[in-house]
């Protein structure tokens, strides 16, 4: 099933009065079912702050989070988990170093004890393009390509309708992040997935999105479509520039 995701006025403040900091100052976009959406910007930009409010693993933003019309605040956490699900940045850090695959996949499945379980793990294991016997494999024997499949199949086995892409290929080497990136738009076609992906690199969001919000400083400067980006068609001085500084580097390269 495709969902939508709106997002309205989020905001994260700390401290008050005239010291207050503003982290995320209020920010507005909407993600139509079944697409992709980038969140663009350099390191600090708060980027990926929001996926973290979206999931709800940052608690104390303000303003709207819905998806499908309901507000994360109101999904109970079992209900919210089997509708989204985040995929980081670092597939060393998200997989538990003595934990077998076997274990990273059967354990989201006990907490939401869910049948079929062998079968479940295998699906997901072919989902991702890995043969079933790393079912017994560990983090240290597996690529970081490998790596981040089983990650993704971590976050695909409970079946959920979102995905928060937080970078996932910006620790991979070159020629593995062109086959993440194409596991990850085959499965969005296939499954009907709503993602938001976070990144800095613009060729990843022409090859994955359909819109992307340019952020500077917590706030979004421009909201574009994809085509926007070969004529550099942004308005916004520093979203001008940005994507200006990628189709140089592109050119270059």
């Amino acid at each position: 099933m495709t969902v939508s995701i709106d997002i309205k006025d989020l905001s994260i403040i700390f401290g008050s009065g005239p010291t207050a900091a503003k982290v995320l100052p209020g920010l507005s976009f909407s993600v139509e079912p079944g697409t992709c959406f980038g969140l663009v910007g350099e390191s600090g930009s708060g980027k990926s702050t929001v996926l973290r409010c979206i999931a709800m693993l940052t608690e104390f933003w303000k303003g709207e989070i819905r998806i499908d019309g309901q507000s994360v605040r109101d999904m109970e956490v079992i209900t919210r988990c089997r509708t989204l699900q985040m995929v980081f940045q670092d597939p060393y850090g998200s997989l538990h170093p003595r934990q077998s695959v076997r274990t990273v996949l059967s354990e989201p499945l006990r907490i939401h004890r869910l049948g079929d379980r062998e079968d479940r793990m295998q699906a997901a294991l072919t989902d991702v393009g890995l043969p079933i016997d790393f079912l017994d494999r560990y983090p240290h024997q597996l690529s970081g390509g490998q790596r981040q499949r089983v990650a993704i199949a971590r976050a695909l086995i409970l079946e959920p309708s979102v995905l928060l892409l937080d970078e996932p290929t910006s620790a991979l080497d070159v020629s593995v992040q062109a086959e993440i990136l194409n596991l990850l738009a085959r499965l969005q076609a296939e499954r009907g997935f709503t993602y938001i992906m976070v990144t800095h690199d613009l060729a990843v969001v022409d090859h994955m999105c359909d819109r992307f919000a340019v952020m500077l400083n917590g706030e979004i400067t421009e909201i574009l479509p994809r085509t926007a980006i070969a004529g550099n068609q942004a308005t916004h001085p520093y979203a001008r520039e940005l994507i200006g500084a990628s189709l140089e580097y592109e050119g270059h390269h």
